[in-house]
């Protein structure tokens, strides 16, 4: 498969990695573009990571809590122009609150929910599209999540990331955790929680180190173990330490047992995550139109 500079370009923009280790990473994995990212992983270590949450998909993320019932939505737009527009908003936070009042079974059921806004109506359907053309821009409902008969906590970062918590015990330490789960993002509340296809991925990782290591095959198991008890302990919401801890030592579970307080749960929306934003290349586009004039 050849590999394009604007594939090349994509890996780096996701790991940070140089120009020259991309290419041979995706010449290597044949354009597989995630196991290009892996084998960079390999390569240069947890680095190549870091990047991964820059996502390319605009929108905004909206909540709404009335008491024990709330929810959160992601509303996709085109551009960052558009997810700062005044009508998108407000049709966002319009949808979380509608969520929450009518719970929707989908995005299907929760556009045919009665909602009036900019003269577009009578559903939220029919502002959306009348939005469309009013912006010129497309817009959708991506994804969202009803929370009922738990106390909740609610942050958003922006409009970007948005974390809803179930909790018992105090407010503020739950609105606490908020905050710390959309700086920190954790996978999963303990230990035991991270899904099992996570630690493969970082098991295999792992075991592609030790053996580049030439270490012997004991030591490299405990290498390999290492590595995988450390990436646990770094993405479990309870063993991260928590961000606001006043002597930086201090982790997520001793400041909830301080504050005699649980979580039961936490959800975490970052805008576009998991979604590839089309990359226009002009370049491209410049040559097929005059290839097609050509041929006219």
């Amino acid at each position: 498969m050849a590999i394009t500079a604007s594939m090349v370009a994509e890996l780096r923009a996701k790991t940070d990695a140089p120009m020259m280790e991309c290419k041979k990473a995706l010449t290597e994995a044949d354009g597989d573009m995630a196991k290009a990212e892996e084998l960079l992983r390999v390569k240069l270590g947890t680095k190549a990571g870091k990047a991964a949450s820059r996502i390319a998909a605009e929108g905004v993320i909206a909540a709404f809590v009335n008491g024990n019932e709330g929810a959160m939505i992601e509303v996709n737009s085109e551009t960052d122009f558009v997810s700062k527009n005044d009508s998108f908003i407000s049709m966002a936070n319009a949808a979380a609150k509608l969520v929450t009042e009518k719970n929707p079974a989908d995005v299907e059921a929760l556009g045919a929910l009665a909602y009036e806004q900019d003269t577009f109506g009578p559903t939220l359907e029919d502002v959306r599209k009348g939005l469309i053309g009013k912006i010129g821009e497309n817009m959708s409902f991506r994804r969202f999540k009803r929370f009922s008969g738990s106390n909740l906590a609610v942050y958003l970062h922006g409009t970007r990331i948005g974390v809803m918590v179930e909790y018992e015990g105090d407010a503020q330490a739950a609105k606490d955790v908020a905050m710390h789960v959309a700086a920190m993002k954790p996978v999963a509340l303990s230990s035991d929680d991270v899904p099992a296809d996570l630690i493969e991925k970082e098991r295999s990782v792992a075991m592609a180190k030790a053996q580049e290591s030439g270490k012997p095959a004991d030591i490299a198991a405990k290498m390999v173990e290492g590595s995988v008890q450390k990436y646990l302990k770094e993405v479990s919401l309870y063993n991260q330490v928590f961000v606001k801890a006043a002597d930086g030592k201090q982790t997520v579970e001793q400041m909830l047992k301080a504050a005699n307080t649980k979580i039961t749960s936490f959800t975490l929306y970052v805008v576009g995550e998991g979604i590839e934003k089309k990359v226009d290349d002009f370049a491209a586009e410049v040559a097929a139109q005059v290839a097609a004039a050509k041929g006219q």
